[in-house]
């Protein structure tokens, strides 16, 4: 038994219940209450230096999907179909740099005291610059912070599982046309923001044809003792 009466085995059988659905049922929908814990989930999650650097766009607008399915050939049988469908942004340099406004911000809001900011942007600074080499173009910068995303990414997924919900990752779309229409229709907060990938969501119609297949874990641990 984990902490909070949870169970070794309903874990498992959460990570096991959990597929790339290709295609949902779309008459049935995910409740607000349960959506609402998925997103809480991605709230809360852990960042690197605590910088948060994600936003998340919840497309529900038909019209909008149809757009973005013509340039996201990953999501061609989820768009139409999914209860629920996520883009996933990343914070631009414009807000992850060390000096930004935006990072001075995260600092503060976290309780550090003021005084004592100078000195955080320091270390952030020795970080971004010399041990993560962080620094060298704003596309490693992106990278950076689309790494963090992925975090709350894949909180999201877990959760749904617990709940019965399916869900189906996607990284099959064409960036720079995805970057464009999200431009057009004002989503990028004048370039602080970039796609880094989506989430669909909804209840399986069918059961997936293929079986789940994982490397053994002694071929992906190795023991340092």
């Amino acid at each position: 038994m984990t902490q909070k009466g949870i169970k070794r085995q309903e874990i498992l059988d959460a990570f096991q219940f959990r597929r790339a659905i290709k295609s949902f049922d779309p008459s049935k929908k995910i409740s607000e209450e349960d959506f609402s814990l998925i997103l809480e989930a991605a709230r809360l999650s852990p960042s690197s230096v605590g910088y948060e650097p994600w936003k998340f766009l919840i497309i529900q607008n038909q019209e909008f999907r149809e757009k973005l399915k013509e340039i996201t050939p990953g999501a061609r049988g989820t768009l139409p179909t999914a209860s629920h469908f996520v883009i996933i942004l990343a914070r631009t340099i414009k807000d992850t740099k060390y000096d930004s406004e935006y990072a001075k911000n995260q600092s503060l809001n976290a309780g550090l005291p003021a005084e004592m900011y100078d000195q955080i942007k320091e270390a952030y600074k020795e970080f971004q610059e010399n041990q993560q080499n962080l620094l060298v173009n704003e596309r490693t910068m992106l990278d950076w912070a689309g790494k963090s995303t992925y975090i709350p990414f894949a909180n999201m997924m877990t959760v749904a599982a617990f709940l019965g919900i399916d869900s189906c990752p996607i990284e099959g779309f064409h960036y720079d046309k995805v970057q464009k229409l999200l431009e057009e229709e004002n989503l990028l907060e004048d370039g602080h923001l970039a796609v880094s990938a989506m989430v669909a969501f909804g209840y399986r119609e069918d059961e997936p044809k293929f079986p789940r297949v994982r490397k053994d874990m002694k071929e992906i641990v190795q023991w340092i003792n």
